[in-house]
Order: structure tokens, then C-alpha cells, then sequence
């Protein structure tokens, strides 16, 4: 009896020599020292405006800071001048923010301007969006610029994968981060040599970002919360239902997102969308309080710090209102990105889970209640899980929140993302 032989299967990638990676070093601490310091220096500058607009201006006039009034009038003139840059900075200050995910096309400089003041008025003015997609947009726009000019015959998409990677270590305080999401678009390619060889330059890009933004003693997502402790059962069961009923919480806010987003567009004009954005921002921010304001990493250690400080109703009002109010931030025309405010949804509902059942663990239920967030609303299954895992230190933290997104993640792929294409219909 004869026996065919197999088929050879595909022949093993070749490693890249070393002569031909330590060129990429130097240019990959540059990139990531740079978007660092960009990230940190526009985050250092609207923290002072917002100390500005929320505590020295109202106390000059008397007013109180955090008062529903105050809220209504700051959140709307945020939407004006927002609306303002929109319209008349070069470029409009970039295209149509719902239309941007963490991964960016190079932008004309002159655009960046516009975009960059946008982002500040944005992040100090209280509008819940977080930084990373403008900051990202804005150091691809650079670093492809600089690439080009400098280092012509190098490919351009090495220098929007080093701002990229450099960028998303600065952001969540590690290289880790970096080295998963560039993993997992890498996945998708035709890449030549090893996996660790094309991780080479953009893993020292982001481990450069993360080491400057540490030196300069920028806040992380690290909460500094206690280690879950050895898991039973019931963490288990704990993790799995809150991290799918959060992905369902934050698909109800992706379906809505198109049509809020159709809806500020018959304004038609950012002088128009902007400032109605701006009020109805307000008006949710009297609803759900001060904490939901703001790209919300701040406010997720105030309530991560205090779990038992309020009810189970007040935890669930204040994930409702902030995923209401991510969705009317992106829908309007302000800039920014959709993760930091993910995360303040899917803590303050993993929270109301312990509130609800204080069998469930504060930290496993706010680290799962955010995996199912972001699972839903970025679709970045290794963005997700490794922030949820972030923010509790505890090894045992990372077997469960890997058990959890299973179910999670059956519930949100091959359903829409909270991002549209330019004709409007959402990612899938």
C-alpha cells in the first residue's frame, strides 16, 4: 500500500538580520519621544484651561463651578468655539471625527493646527470624548511629514506605524498595548520576516512613548486598585454576565450612533451642530452630575476609589448618561476619540453590578463591565482586554476577563462599530 506524500505546506518566514533592524532604532525613539511629549503637552494644557473655565472663572463670578448652570452655559460655549475652529481653522479641522478610528491616513499639515485647538477646547471644555484619536491623527501627520522629507526611502507606512505605536504607548503608559494592536492589524497583511522583527521598531517606538509619559508623571490607567485575590465560581459566573450585559449596553449605544449622527447633520453647519452638541451635553451633564463629564480616566478612580459610595440607580444613571453623551460628542462634530469614555461606562455599570450584587467583586466586576464596552464600541478585542486587565493588578484578573470576552465577543462581531464611512453607513 503507497501513500502520497503531503503537500509541503508554506515555507517558514525568514528572520530579518539585525544589520537591517538597527537602522529603525533611532528613528523609532524619535517618533515615540515625540508623540509623547506631543499627547502630554496638549493633555498639560487643556488641564490648565479646564482649572480656568471650571474653577477660577465661576468663582470669580460666583457661581458654582459644578452647577447645573454653569454646566448648560460652559458646555455650549465649548460648542461655539469648538464650532469655530471647525469652520474657519485651514482644513476644518480635519475630517469628520465619526469617520476616525485609532488607525489614521496621513493628514496635510496645515491641518493640524485647527485640529490640535479643537482637541484642547475640547478636552478642558467637559464634552466626553478622550484624546487618542486627534493625537494619533495628528503624530501619523507629523511623522509621515518629517519621514518624507528626511528619510525619503523609507516606506511611508513605517512612519505612521511608529507615531501609531508611539502614540498608543503614550496613551495607556506601556508598550504592551502598542505591540497588541499592531499584532493584530499585522494579522491582516502580507508581512515579510517574523513576527518580533516587524514589532521591532514600533515596540521601541511605544516603549520610548510610555517611558516619557511616565518620567513626566502623566496619569495612566493604572487606578492603583486592590488585587482580586484567587478566583472561585461565582467570579467566574460574575465576570462572564456583567461583561456580556456591558457589550449589550454599549451595542445599544453603536445602533443609536448613525442616527444621532444623521440628525446633527441636517445642521448642516458646525456653527449649528456644534453649539446644539455643546447644550444637549450640558443638559445630560445636569442629569447624570459632574462625574460624568470629560474624557472621564479622572473620574473612573473616583468612583473606582469609593465602589460603595453610591447606589446601584446612581452607578447605572451615570453609564447610561455618559454612553449617551459619547454619542451625541462623536454625532456633533467634536474631536476626539471614543475609549476613555468607554471606560468610565463600563466601570461605573460594573460597579452598579457589585452595587446590585456585592457577591460580585468591585475590581473584576469594573474590569469586566469594561471589557464588554469596549468590546462593543471599538471592536479591538486586544485593546480591549488589555485595558480592562490594566486596571486591576492581579494575574488571576487576566483567565477570567479571557473567559468573559468569549461571550461578549459573540454578541458584538460581524454587528456595526461607532464609526461610519464617509457616506455615512456605519463600519462593520
Amino acid at each position: 500500500m503507497t501513500h502520497e506524500a503531503a503537500p509541503p505546506g508554506p515555507a517558514p518566514a525568514g528572520a530579518t538580520p539585525a544589520r537591517t533592524l538597527l537602522p529603525l532604532f533611532l528613528p523609532a525613539m524619535v517618533v515615540g519621544g515625540v508623540s509623547s511629549l506631543l499627547y502630554v503637552g496638549v493633555s498639560k494644557l487643556a488641564d490648565q484651561l479646564k482649572d480656568v473655565l471650571w474653577t477660577d472663572l465661576p468663582d470669580a463670578l460666583g457661581i458654582g463651578g459644578y452647577s447645573s448652570l454653569w454646566m448648560i452655559v460652559m458646555l455650549t460655549a465649548t460648542g461655539v468655539l469648538v464650532g469655530l475652529v471647525v469652520w474657519k481653522a485651514p482644513g476644518h479641522a480635519g475630517p469628520d471625527p465619526a469617520t476616525l478610528g485609532l488607525q489614521a491616513e496621513p493628514m496635510a499639515p496645515f491641518i493640524l493646527p485647527g485640529l490640535l485647538v479643537a482637541t484642547a477646547l475640547m478636552l478642558a471644555g467637559g464634552p466626553s470624548l478622550g484624546p487618542e484619536n486627534p493625537i494619533i491623527a495628528t503624530n501619523v501627520a507629523l511623522a509621515f511629514w518629517a519621514g518624507r522629507r528626511f528619510a525619503p526611502a523609507a516606506p511611508g507606512v513605517l512612519w505612521v506605524t511608529l507615531a501609531e505605536a508611539g502614540t498608543i504607548g503614550a496613551l495607556f503608559g506601556t508598550p504592551v498595548a502598542a505591540a497588541l494592536v499592531i499584532s493584530e492589524a499585522l494579522a491582516g497583511r502580507q508581512v515579510k520576516g517574523l513576527l518580533w522583527d516587524n514589532l521591532f521598531a514600533p515596540l521601541t517606538a511605544a516603549a520610548v512613548g510610555s517611558i516619557t509619559t511616565a518620567l513626566l508623571g502623566h496619569a495612566s490607567f493604572d487606578l492603583d486598585l486592590p488585587p482580586l485575590g484567587s478566583p472561585g465560581w461565582a467570579d467566574v459566573l460574575s465576570a462572564l454576565v456583567v461583561a456580556s450585559v456591558a457589550a449589550v449596553l454599549g451595542m445599544a449605544g453603536v445602533h443609536s450612533f448613525p442616527y444621532v449622527h444623521k440628525a446633527f447633520g441636517l445642521l448642516r453647519h458646525p456653527m449649528a451642530a456644534l453649539p446644539v452638541g455643546g447644550l444637549v451635553l450640558g443638559l445630560l451633564g445636569c442629569l447624570g452630575g459632574p462625574l460624568t463629564l470629560f474624557k472621564g480616566l479622572d473620574q473612573v478612580a473616583e468612583i473606582a476609589h469609593d465602589p460603595d459610595g453610591w447606589s446601584a440607580g446612581r452607578f447605572a444613571l451615570m453609564a447610561v448618561v455618559k454612553l449617551a453623551a459619547l454619542v451625541v460628542a462623536a454625532s456633533c462634530g467634536f474631536r476626539g476619540g471614543r475609549i476613555f469614555p468607554a471606560v468610565f461606562i463600563g466601570a461605573a455599570f460594573g460597579l452598579c453590578a457589585h452595587a446590585l450584587v456585592p457577591a460580585v467583586e468591585p475590581s473584576l466586576g469594573l474590569a469586566a463591565g469594561v471589557l464588554g464596552t469596549l468590546l462593543a464600541i471599538t471592536r479591538q478585542g486586544w485593546v480591549s482586554l488589555f485595558t480592562a486587565a490594566v486596571l486591576v493588578a492581579s494575574p488571576s484578573i487576566i483567565a477570567l476577563l479571557c473567559i468573559a470576552s468569549l461571550p461578549a465577543w459573540l454578541l458584538v462581531t460581524g454587528r456595526p462599530q461607532m464609526q461610519l464611512r464617509k457616506d455615512g453607513s456605519p463600519v462593520r
